[in-house]
Formats: structure tokens, C-alpha cells, sequence
């Protein structure tokens, strides 16, 4: 017994990469493919960085960027573009304004109503305003709350729920011999992009598609919504694209290229990711209603869903407030630094 700890306790010994009460911290070892020196160094310059963001400076920077809608192609929407450039000027950097047109489109007509098997019930389509965010009322600049690039549609079908409305959702209805095919399809957000939703309720032969926000993913069972929390309040709506970006992100008429006035574009009904069945956004006010029905068996619903969308080219020269803020943020302090510290770059 006493032979087998004593050889175990040489090999260890052995092993050492020094000699004991004298170890060598992460902190103090050299980072790999550095010398001792150069890993001193290149600490020093990740403690910097990781000093950089400013709290204050990213409050600001967002207040400013979202304090109008700035969808693709509106006044603010350029408006931002160019206070970004000055900015990126400002900092040093050689910045310049690149426009690309590119197809959106925005709804002229929405309607969802339930028009049988219970109570008519007919969807708000539009968020409240709130005192706590005096970005709310700006209605008349403000995008409807609709998903971009689904196509135009009128159908009256029976409505089926899908719960996330992904491929494994519909290997359950057939097992349970539902099927979808002529019906409306009603699919929570979350566990897949959205745009996935209505290309798998297309498949599966549906001729519409709803998406709507559960609150067990977003809202009050994740904790305090909006203005209390930061979840998704009751007549909250997400607003975004359904295209098939998996088949190719982007433009829908322009594949593969950037959309540049001088391109080449496909018809839209040649367009590959938009949307092969009519489809809508959340409800609002009592939105999951028709949604928990829908899993009643023997209580057939019939869903009336309108939409008709005027598709236009927009000029696209800007980003997310959320991305614009965190490179303007850390670009005004990196130039800071490197002006401190000797270090200057052009671009």
C-alpha cells in the first residue's frame, strides 16, 4: 500500500511543470504564440478594451438613434445613416454613405377575424400607445404591425394550431391524423426563425398562416412585462421579415448581388423567399384566444385573413439602433485611447 502512494506521488512529481509552492498563475503564464513580454502587453490592451464601453455614451447613442421609427427607406431611417457617418468621421475613420434598393413591402389592407364556431372576434392590429414611452404615439411614422414579405391573400379556413408550427409540430398533428392542408395555421413565436413558420405551414399545404407571441416564452410568465419588466406587454407585436433568408438572406429580387440601382432583378413572382401563403402578425387584446381554442377537439373555427401589400423599391442606407450604438459607443473610445496611448489609424 505504502510503495503504491509513494510511486503515484513521484509520478506527479514528475509531471510538475514547477516545482511546488511556486506555481505559475493564468494570469502570469504566457498566452500561447506569445513571448512573456508580448503576453504582458497584449493583457494591458484587453484591460483597456474591456474599460472602453460607456454606459452613459450607449444610453445616449440609443436614445438618439431610436428616437423615431427608422424603418428602411424613411426620414429617419437616412437621417441616422448620415449622423453615424459624421460620427465615424469625427472619430477618424474614412466613412462614406453606400445606397442599395431594395424591395419592401407595406401592408395597404390587414383584417383577421374569426367568423365562426364562437363569438366574432375581430384583431386590434394595433399597439396602444403608453405614458411610459413617449415613442409610442408616433403612430403616423410608425410601420403597422405586419411581417414583410408575405405575399397578398384573402382565405376564410378553419384555423389550426401548430403550436411553433416546425417540422417536428406537424410529425405530431399527422400522428394524431390532423391535417392542415386548405386551413389557416396559427404558430407561437420562438424555437425557429420566423420566416420558418409560414414556408412550413406552405409545405404541409396550409393557405394561411398567424404568428402570435405566447407569453411563456415573451410576457408575464418570464417575469414583469413592459412597463414594469422588460417583457413583452400584452399588446406588444414583434415586426420583422418572413422571408426564407435560409434559401438567401437579403434583397428578394436581387440574389447573390447587392442591390445596387444598375442590378439585375427578378420579377417579384420570381422571388424565391417570399412567402407562399398568406400570413400576419400578432392578434393584440385577447390575441390567444382563438390559439387555446384551437386545441379543443370537435370545436371547428373558421378564420377570414385579408392582406394586400404595396411592394415598392426603398433606398437601404442604415442598421440596427442596437449595433449602430455599440460601434459608435466603442469606436469614440477606442480613438480616445489610441490618441492617449500614441496609437492612430485612418480607417
Amino acid at each position: 500500500m505504502n510503495r503504491t502512494v509513494a510511486l503515484v506521488s513521484l509520478l506527479l512529481a514528475g509531471l510538475s511543470l514547477a516545482p511546488f509552492g511556486n506555481q505559475v498563475t493564468a494570469d502570469e503564464q504566457s498566452l500561447f504564440g506569445y513571448s512573456a513580454e508580448s503576453s504582458r502587453t497584449e493583457r494591458q490592451w484587453e484591460e483597456k478594451l474591456r474599460a472602453i464601453p460607456s454606459p452613459e455614451n450607449l444610453r445616449a447613442y440609443m436614445q438618439r438613434l431610436s428616437a423615431h421609427p427608422h424603418n428602411v427607406g424613411s426620414p429617419y431611417d437616412k437621417d441616422n445613416a448620415e449622423w453615424i457617418a459624421a460620427k465615424f468621421k469625427e472619430f477618424g475613420l474614412d466613412t462614406h454613405i453606400e445606397q442599395f434598393d431594395v424591395l419592401f413591402p407595406t401592408p395597404k389592407e390587414r383584417a383577421v377575424e374569426l367568423v365562426e364556431g364562437g363569438p366574432k372576434f375581430s384583431a386590434k392590429l394595433q399597439e396602444p400607445t403608453l405614458s411610459q414611452d413617449p415613442t409610442s404615439n408616433q403612430q403616423a411614422e410608425q410601420l403597422p404591425t405586419y411581417n414583410a414579405y408575405s405575399i397578398d391573400g384573402d382565405v376564410t379556413a378553419p384555423l389550426v394550431y401548430v403550436n411553433y408550427g416546425i417540422p417536428e409540430d406537424y410529425e405530431q398533428l399527422d400522428r394524431m391524423g390532423i391535417s392542415v392542408k386548405g386551413k389557416i395555421v396559427i404558430a407561437r413565436y420562438y424555437h425557429s426563425w420566423r420566416g420558418i413558420k409560414p414556408k412550413v405551414a406552405a409545405e404541409h399545404g396550409a393557405v394561411g398562416c398567424l404568428i402570435y407571441s405566447d407569453p411563456h416564452e415573451d410576457g408575464f410568465v418570464q417575469g414583469e412585462t413592459f412597463p414594469a419588466g422588460p417583457f413583452r406587454p400584452p399588446d406588444g407585436v414583434q415586426r420583422g421579415s418572413v422571408a426564407d433568408m435560409p434559401f438567401y438572406p437579403g434583397d428578394p429580387l436581387t440574389p447573390g448581388v447587392g442591390a445596387t440601382k444598375d442590378a439585375k432583378r427578378l420579377k417579384i413572382e420570381e422571388a424565391a423567399t417570399i412567402t407562399k401563403n398568406s400570413r400576419a402578425a400578432d392578434f393584440l387584446r385577447g390575441r390567444a384566444t382563438p390559439a387555446r381554442r384551437a386545441h379543443r377537439p370537435g370545436r371547428p373555427r373558421r378564420l377570414a385573413r385579408r392582406t394586400r401589400n404595396h411592394l415598392s423599391r426603398w433606398p437601404r442606407a442604415g442598421e440596427s439602433s442596437s449595433e449602430s450604438e455599440i460601434k459608435l459607443g466603442n469606436q469614440a473610445s477606442l480613438r480616445r485611447d489610441w490618441k492617449n496611448s500614441g496609437v492612430h489609424s485612418s480607417r
